[in-house]
């Protein structure tokens, strides 16, 4: 799965590998929480270009009745989200990358009355990356007044771990590769490619490593956040080879 992230990049960075043109004043970010206001790259199709957006993360399909199933909808796996109500109708037509330079993930099975030991995973080369995202508008409840200003939510993909992420937890978001950005936003793009998309990266992209507990609280965003910890043990290693994006 995937509940925090992390985007310190420069957005003049973000810029060149996305391939955005807006360079809003983007505060780091070490410690991103769903319900928050997140960075996604859209393809606007009446431009023809991408675009840089502030969405909510958790996605509130536009059927729904109350905004609050948001925080419900961080994350939708790749196995039905082609089909589940909630998502398949943002995976046909509406889909994103949420760039990010690391996510956390808690070491799942620990000794009985010890805490989970966060990891911060990130790419070998400390390049930025992207998620499999999937965006949504909600104009408020079906026949009730419509919202001054739409709800504009996401919702980042999931799919099964790679080698790296099987110490720590079964599931994981998708990476894309950086060839695949253009496929994955266009809505020409059929659902079965969009879906061939959404597998694990290769594991020599990746690397793990022990992050404080601090990151437990989503109020603590700060550098700290993604300093390694001595002695808290260790993800299985991934194959020293890197295979960049």
């Amino acid at each position: 799965m995937c509940g925090r992230y992390t985007l310190a990049t420069p957005v003049a960075e973000m810029s060149r590998m996305f391939g955005f043109p807006e360079l809003p004043n983007l505060p780091a970010r070490f410690n991103i929480a769903p319900t928050q206001d997140v960075a996604v790259v859209r393809w606007l199709d009446d431009e023809k270009r991408r675009a840089l957006s502030l969405v909510r993360w958790g996605l509130v399909p536009h059927w729904a009745d109350d905004p609050s199933i948001g925080s419900r909808m961080i994350n939708a796996r790749s196995e039905s989200v082609a089909d589940k109500p909630s998502f398949r109708s943002a995976f046909a037509r509406r889909r994103c990358l949420v760039p990010a330079d690391g996510f956390y993930e808690w070491q799942q099975h620990v000794p009985k009355g010890e805490k989970k030991q966060p990891f911060r995973i990130r790419r070998r080369d400390r390049q930025p990356f992207a998620f499999a995202g999937l965006w949504e508008t909600w104009k408020g409840p079906k026949g009730g007044p419509a919202l001054d200003r739409p709800l504009e939510t996401v919702t980042i993909v999931t799919t099964t771990a790679n080698g790296v992420l099987k110490p720590l937890h079964e599931r994981m978001p998708v990476i894309l590769a950086e060839d695949d950005y253009a496929a994955w936003l266009d809505p020409e793009t059929s659902g079965e490619a969009a879906g061939a998309l959404l597998r694990p990266c290769p594991e020599d992209w990746l690397e793990a490593y022990p992050v404080s507990t601090r990151v437990n609280s989503v109020r603590n965003d700060d550098p700290s956040c993604v300093d390694p910890v001595e002695g808290a043990g260790v993800a299985a290693p991934a194959p020293r080879q890197p295979k960049l994006l």
